[in-house]
């Protein structure tokens, strides 16, 4: 009797265990992005997405990682551009419990999710010389502003430590959509933002979409474009680097990032 009663208090505290368990792996991840990371998200639309990838992933593993995707800003009222100015724009300069333009803050989007991700389009890559005239709140692109901007989100980020932001380098454009010199800069910041920017032991994290693109280079590789004056990625490229991007987020999940390297290859 006593033996029976022992085994029933032992199974009621694993099923108690496993539940509690479980419940700690609910996570909500938010993907914010423009074309270049819906095709992305994508992948061939039928088999390699990013929302089955997930799926197979809590299948396999008893977790409840769910992820959905949202263009931001959107083209309307705001408008579709998503550079560093206008992250910093509708998160820093518009900061809230109030929506900016009909874009939501990261007062709010923190309430929602516990993962958010966000990433520029290729037209970030076509960043100017510097002319002296460094204005956090312009929209010019050049490396200053750029990293005024960067920095200001940075701080922002940390307000909220509960939540994990996961920032791509951004998109690459080919070398028939640029000029050498706004490719060196594309590098130059995304370098910055991988090796100065980001700093350790904070929610922020990165994935090297820009290295992906470039193996490299400057310019996105022409077999991953769309066409030698499109720089969107092809959906071949999508599903090659799906599961790298995959991996990142998870990784960030359930250690930090220690797991991956900034490309999501398991170190």
């Amino acid at each position: 009797m006593k033996t029976n009663l022992l085994l029933i208090t032992l199974l009621i505290g694993f099923i108690q265990f496993s539940e509690c368990k479980n419940k700690q792996k609910e996570v909500n991840i938010l993907f914010l992005h423009h074309s270049t990371g819906g095709i992305i998200f994508n992948g061939n639309k039928t088999t390699h997405t990013v929302p089955k990838w997930f799926e197979a992933y809590n299948n396999e593993n008893g977790t409840s990682y769910s992820i959905t995707e949202q263009a931001f800003p959107k083209k309307k009222p705001y408008g579709w551009k998503n550079y560093p100015s206008d992250y910093y724009n509708i998160w820093v300069k518009n900061a809230g419990d109030q929506s900016f333009m009909e874009e939501p803050t990261l007062e709010m989007l923190t309430k929602q999710y516990d993962v958010i991700i966000f990433k520029h389009c290729f037209p970030v890559s076509s960043i100017e010389e510097d002319d002296g005239n460094v204005d956090i709140n312009s929209s010019k692109r050049t490396l200053a502003n750029y990293k005024l901007q960067y920095n200001a989100l940075n701080e922002k980020l940390n307000e909220f430590p509960d939540t994990k932001f996961i920032v791509f380098t951004g998109a690459a454009l080919v070398e028939n959509a640029t000029t050498p010199g706004e490719g060196k800069r594309s590098r130059e910041f995304f370098e910055w933002v991988k090796n100065e920017w980001d700093t350790p032991k904070d929610n922020i994290f990165i994935w090297d979409f820009f290295e992906l693109e470039t193996e490299g280079g400057i310019y996105l590789k022409t077999e991953y474009a769309a066409s030698e004056t499109n720089s969107h990625p092809t959906a071949d490229f999508a599903v090659k680097v799906l599961p790298l991007f995959c991996d990142r987020v998870v990784d960030v999940i359930e250690k930090n990032g220690k797991k991956t390297n900034l490309k999501g290859e398991i170190k």
